[in-house]
């Protein structure tokens, strides 16, 4: 009875070795997967992170699409002030365009800081073009600095008709720390 249950005991371990192997080479493999996924599918948003050259594209003045603007702070940078000049604006499809976004680093602190986008819905992303972002690079504050940073960008004509709406979102994030470590 003894050997009975060493045995039962011994295969149970190596079930569950097997399994938390498992779970750690899923856990491993889940960004490239995702990553993968997003390709295929069009989810998530990514915008590129580097500017690209000017196309000149063919204004569609029969179209008006939506361009929405949405600025938050994490816990982390609610030091800081930042916003949009404008909530949203109606732009042609193939026409660049200009938006400002405000920022305040309100400590009397050196403050370095990162902005990242996304756009909703995601399959859009890939039409919106920037040629101007301070989300390129980090933004360096000084103590109670305030900046105006502009974006560059157009919406390629071939967008497909379904989109009348795309939102472009960025989220500042304090990168102070990492930079000191550099």
């Amino acid at each position: 009875m003894s050997d009975d249950l060493g045995q039962k005991n011994t295969k149970l371990v190596r079930k569950l070795v097997f399994i938390v192997l498992g779970m750690f080479g899923f856990g491993y493999a889940l960004v490239p997967i995702y990553d993968v996924f997003c390709d295929i599918t069009g989810l998530n948003g990514k915008t590129a992170s580097e500017a690209i050259v000017d196309v000149v594209y063919e204004v569609d003045l029969s179209r008006e699409i939506t361009i929405e603007f949405i600025t938050s702070l994490p816990k982390s940078t609610s030091t800081m002030v930042f916003r949009a000049e404008k909530n949203k604006i109606k732009i042609h499809p193939g026409k660049y365009y200009t938006v400002n976004f405000y920022a305040e680093n309100k400590t009397n602190k050196k403050m370095v800081a990162r902005a990242v986008p996304s756009v909703t819905p995601g399959l859009a992303a890939e039409y919106l073009q920037k040629t101007e972002c301070f989300c390129f690079t980090e933004q360096t504050f000084e103590p109670n600095e305030v900046k105006l940073m502009p974006v560059r960008f157009v919406i390629d004509p071939e967008l497909p008709e379904r989109y009348k709406t795309v939102t472009l979102a960025y989220t500042f994030f304090d990168n102070t720390e990492k930079s000191v470590k550099k």
